[in-house]
């Protein structure tokens, strides 16, 4: 049994990630790693990624129609690129 600091020191080099456990469907789970062409940690990190982006692509659907931006299109397009 691991007591809080031999977890901790084991652990210390996953600074700013979570570990989980979860019971995942199999073909699910399978089908998503082939989709993405990459294993289990990095296809459930770029399904958590659409998910957020999906919810802030929502909220931003939500403001349609209450926001009122005056851009002018051609100063705009103007700006310097990098």
């Amino acid at each position: 049994m691991l007591d809080r600091r031999s977890y901790t020191s084991q652990y210390q080099h996953m600074n700013g990630t979570r570990r989980v456990t979860a019971n995942l469907p199999v073909a699910l789970l399978d089908g998503a790693c082939r989709a993405t062409g990459k294993g289990i940690t990095e296809t459930l990190v770029a399904g958590l990624a659409l998910i957020k982006r999906s919810a802030a692509a929502q909220k931003a659907r939500r403001l349609r129609g209450r926001l009122h931006l005056d851009v002018d299109l051609e100063v705009s397009r103007e700006r310097a690129r990098r």
